[in-house]
């Protein structure tokens, strides 16, 4: 999938936890003193190549140093953090207060990705994805700034993107036709139909169109994120909505956009950010270059706040109907409270703590007085700390609530604040906190640099220091030393809790809010297009005069897909190394359990994986194991309850989870295994509790107990009220999924229990009465219960530790598998269905009350270990940048769209999401098989596909997944060296030929799916079978 722009507001909402607050701080010493020494870089006060160093420091809890300069010509800020770690990130970013609702920042941040001065292609962001290595490369458009980030490990490719980043912001060409392409204009449904001077054939009907236009239409059709962006308006009425409402966007105009990137996109106004371990003088070099050229003008330091709360407020306002939830569980409610200055970063830190303790796992005061109580199923979308502003908000809210409990969650939850501020905060649950920040601290994770750039970047956009922000050890002493006074938490939670000094918001539903929604939409298009007909002279010719603007654009699209791209810099597959890197692991047998042992510098953390594989398993009992493992970490045992299992959680492990595993086989299409998988990670002297705590909540769960039954229900009925939102925020995936299914067994496995199948059976299950039986369902999470784990063969695992952990780690394993049941005798029946792709094409359809569609057509191929694979997989990459995306996203005005080629699974996929005209786009993808056997390639093409794929499989690795690949999946180091040669060599005619054999030929077996609104094509006799997403009995 094409890395997208994320250009809708992302939510300003940071659930704020400790382990939140130091996730990703893992280290690497290899070349550490050199490159974080205060030595090596100038003093405070002295130049560097047009930048002022104003200060530097050193964090050794990170082991990394904070350098931030200032240019001298326009004052742009400048931070970089020197780290030895070879995944080098960088970003430019600006404030930008959007100044109303038509979203120019998100429509700008799109279109100043589409040519510059110095690079005049078409689109060169999207241009520049298959000429880099880079393992992240985005665009984000945030309430109150934008940014432009990237990560890559290659220094030629570092210098690459900051250039094209640099220009692309500074520099944009912002042509009109950009503009309307990515923002919004009219024009005829399906223009290429028009024969040659007709303008009202079939296809010439006049619509809204663009790709942001469509992506906020597909975001306001989730349920939640409409809840959160109308909560926003109220509770930030000077902060308009970034993203842009569609009924405000077709009011945007080609020249506010201009005047909004003048007035913002200016170094004066803007923060740079880099990191890692390239050279600091490097990078300011390239940046002086580029600024130099501009003088120093006003920045925008206007820090937009909430609204004021003397008194309490309350809001309501109409929002969509969730046909998939009951009719009296469609209200969303919530209460707020403004805290303090996110400047004081202890503060901050300690309302955090309050956050976390009011709020986070199933022992937590808030989800048992609210959820737990019956009040609703689920948080509201809101519910949290949120620290991305000036100040913080402090939200609690619930979905699914009854009309009649409205005002009762505001008032349970002013009752559980003062019972807890009665009687204290438990000291335990504190350090359980503290031990969560002090093992993030030293996780390694592969991505440090972007999480570290994300956490930064909103206080720094709105006035809080970064140099305080790092200071980890300074706030976490200081915060012990509060503690020990009297009643710290306490009174905090008096000072900002404790009053009615509250902004209520609550959605109540409309069941004609859709049908409202395509009248205000008609008759705004209508009133548009009557603007245009009075300034031409009349109706025909304003439709005559936007199908050739259309005509134009399309034109220009089309012209531009042969344009000379030869001034956009790239990296030669020369540069990818044929050799892979090995991470060297060992076998050995503990009586049946083979162990898999990766030896690593892991800080003193042991990794544990485990896979419990079961044989036949009935497809009532498979679907039912999402459920059991939700439910093992609600109920409790017969010796804790499930708040003392969570303290003991926090306190001794960074956390444990059981869930459900399939995997293919890399050499046999027809072979899947499936299982129960257990994981957890942990200091190496707390390993023999970790693994404890996993046998007692797999095997001791209460499922007897008296609050089983209503746990369980709470559970289904949470997941059924978020479902048609999960479909929204990543419909493409369950169009994918469910595709998929019919083609591969390990692909029906999937679909069962994380696709449309699997929300089905849920949304059944929750709407169950609660005088229907419910016992056949607390038996089978017995059953599974059962067999979940076992002593024997079918069980194996793999630990990934310090050398010097071996043997202890080798002696608490064997202890703990030595407490397993044998599995000699299987509580259910073996069952083996087949699963054999199709002989003919099917095409489902599921109607959603969504204003874009997804769709997915998906073929059977070939296994990972096929030397067909690795061509498909080159082809995949062709077919993305080379036809779809210009023809699905560019022309088609859908989000993104694209193919993937599975090895696992065996199957070759296209999808499109957030899509106006999936009709169009599932046209175009039937025909890519031919159009890429008959496409003259060029060897630029072939380089370009495989730098594509070679991003993601050479993408720097966390320490916790080496040797993952191995040990789920099969696929050894021997078989990912014969792939990455394979890839390595195809050239143009394996390309056609496989193009040819598997989707030429193979597109008579295809399967496709599409989810969205029904429209008239969606027929029987068209092959369509139309499938409602309603509850199902497994």
């Amino acid at each position: 999938m094409l890395p997208s722009r994320v250009g809708r507001r992302p939510l300003r909402l940071h659930r704020i936890s400790l382990r939140d607050l130091g996730k990703s701080f893992g280290v690497n010493a290899r070349r550490y003193a050199t490159i974080t020494e205060l030595k090596s870089y100038p003093k405070p006060g002295e130049q560097l190549h047009g930048f002022t160093l104003e200060r530097a420091k050193h964090v050794p809890e990170l082991q990394l140093t904070a350098l931030q300069l200032r240019h001298n010509k326009t004052g742009t800020e400048y931070l970089h953090i020197a780290r030895d770690d070879k995944n080098n990130v960088f970003s430019i970013g600006f404030k930008t207060n959007p100044p109303n609702d038509t979203g120019v920042p998100h429509i700008l941040e799109h279109t100043t990705l589409c040519g510059s001065e110095r690079y005049p292609v078409r689109d060169p962001f999207f241009k520049m994805l298959p000429r880099s290595l880079s393992n992240f490369m985005n665009a984000l458009t945030h309430s109150d700034f934008t940014t432009y980030p990237f990560a890559t490990t290659n220094g030629t490719d570092f210098r690459n993107l900051m250039s094209v980043y640099l220009d692309a912001t500074l520099h944009p060409l912002l042509k009109e036709n950009d503009f309307t392409q990515e923002g919004w204009r009219i024009g005829p449904e399906n223009p290429e139909t028009l024969a040659q001077g007709d303008f009202s054939g079939p296809g010439s009907k006049l619509v809204f169109k663009g790709v942001v236009y469509n992506e906020m239409k597909g975001q306001m059709s989730d349920a939640s994120y409409l809840y959160y962006i109308r909560y926003q308006d109220h509770i930030f009425p000077n902060i308009h909505n970034s993203g842009g409402d569609p009924q405000k966007m077709t009011d945007l105009t080609y020249e506010d956009l201009k005047r909004f990137h003048a007035q913002n996109y200016h170094p004066s106004n803007a923060r740079i950010f880099t990191y890692g371990d390239m050279p600091l003088t490097d990078h300011i070099i390239e940046i002086n270059r580029q600024l130099q050229v501009f003088h120093r003008t006003g920045a925008d330091e206007a820090i937009k706040l909430p609204i004021a709360l003397d008194e309490p407020q309350e809001v309501t306002v109409e929002g969509s109907y969730d046909p998939l939830v009951g009719e009296d569980m469609q209200h969303k409610t919530s209460t707020s409270w403004i805290m303090g200055n996110t400047s004081d970063v202890l503060e901050t830190f300690s309302v955090g703590v309050i956050s976390s303790l009011l709020l986070d796992g199933y022992g937590s005061p808030l989800y048992r007085g609210l959820i737990e109580a019956g009040l609703g199923p689920d948080w509201s979308p809101n519910t949290g700390l949120d620290t991305a502003g000036r100040v913080g908000i402090f939200c609690v809210g619930l979905t699914g609530v009854k009309k009649e409990n409205i005002s009762k969650v505001k008032q349970a939850t002013q009752a559980v604040l003062r019972e807890v501020h009665q009687n204290g905060f438990d000291k335990k649950k504190v350090e359980g906190l503290l031990h969560q920040l002090e093992l993030s601290l030293k996780h390694k994770t592969a991505n440090f640099g972007m999480s570290l750039m994300q956490r930064l970047q909103p206080g720094w956009f709105n006035g809080v220091d970064p140099f305080d922000a790092l200071e980890w050890n300074k706030t976490v002493t200081t915060f012990k030393e509060k503690l020990t006074s009297e009643r710290y938490l306490e009174k905090l939670l008096e000072k900002y809790f404790l009053n009615d000094r509250t902004f209520t918001f609550t959605m109540e539903p409309s069941s004609t809010y859709g049908e409202e929604l395509v009248k205000e939409e008609a008759d705004r298009l209508a009133s548009k297009i009557s603007q245009v007909s009075r300034e031409v002279g009349g109706e025909a010719q304003a439709q005559e005069q936007l199908v050739k603007r259309e005509l134009k654009l399309v034109e220009e699209q089309n012209n531009a897909r042969g344009a000379d791209l030869s001034c956009l810099p790239m990296v030669r597959v020369a540069d990818i190394p044929r050799e892979m890197e090995r991470k060297p692991t060992r076998d050995f047998k503990l009586g049946d359990t083979k162990v898999q042992w990766r030896e690593a510098s892991t800080n003193g953390l042991t990794y544990f994986r485990a896979i419990n594989t079961l044989e036949g398993l009935p497809d009532d009992l498979r679907m039912l194991i999402p459920l059991f493992s939700d439910s093992i970490m609600r109920i409790g045992t017969k010796g804790k309850t499930m708040e003392q299992l969570e303290d003991l959680i926090k306190l001794k492990t960074g956390g444990v989870k059981a869930s459900y595993f399939s995997t293919g086989s890399p050499t046999d299409l027809a072979a899947a295994s499936e299982g129960i998988s257990l994981s957890g990670f942990a200091l190496d002297g707390n390993i023999p509790v970790m693994y404890e705590l996993l046998r007692e909540l797999i095997q001791e769960t209460n499922f007897d107990s008296q609050e089983a039954e209503s746990m369980v229900r709470q559970l289904l009925q949470g997941d059924a009220s978020n479902a048609l939102n999960a479909v929204a925020s990543a419909g493409h995936s369950y169009a994918r999924r469910h595709a998929e299914a019919d083609l591969s067994p390990q692909a029906r496995l999937v679909e069962q229990v994380s696709g449309l199948t699997q929300i089905q059976y849920i949304i059944s299950l929750a709407s169950r009465d609660q005088s229907q039986e419910f016992q056949d369902i607390i038996a089978k999470l017995k059953q599974i219960q059962s067999f979940a784990i076992s002593n024997s063969s079918s069980f194996r695992a793999a630990i990934t530790c310090g050398a010097e952990s071996v043997s202890t780690n080798e002696a608490a394993l064997r202890n703990f598998i030595s407490q397993f049941p044998s599995s000699s005798l299987l509580s259910y029946t073996p069952q083996h269905s087949s699963s054999l792709p199709l002989a003919h094409q099917s095409r489902t359809f599921f109607p959603l009350p969504y204003q874009v569609s997804y769709s997915a057509l998906s073929i059977p191929t070939v296994p990972y270990t096929h030397p067909s694979s690795a061509q498909l997989q080159i082809l995949a990459q062709l077919l993305t940048h080379k036809h779809l995306h210009h023809e699905i996203r560019e022309k088609g005005g859908a989000y993104g769209g694209g193919a993937y080629a599975k090895g696992l699974s065996g199957v070759f996929g296209f999808y499109s999401y957030r899509d106006p005209n999936p009709q169009n786009t599932m046209k175009i993808v039937l025909d890519a098989g031919r159009w890429a056997r008959e496409r003259e390639w060029s060897e630029q093409d072939i380089e370009e596909a495989k730098l594509s794929v070679f991003q993601g499989l050479d993408a720097p690795e966390s320490v916790s997944q080496e040797g993952m690949t191995r040990f789920l999946s099969g696929v050894d180091e021997d078989m990912e060296q014969l792939m990455r040669e394979r890839l390595l060599d195809v050239n143009k005619e394996q390309v056609r030929d496989v193009a040819d054999t598997w989707l030429v030929k193979g597109v008579e077996r295809a399967s496709m799916t599409i989810l969205g609104e029904k429209k008239e094509w969606v027929k029987e006799s068209e092959g369509w079978t139309v499938k409602e997403v309603k509850g199902i009995e497994a």
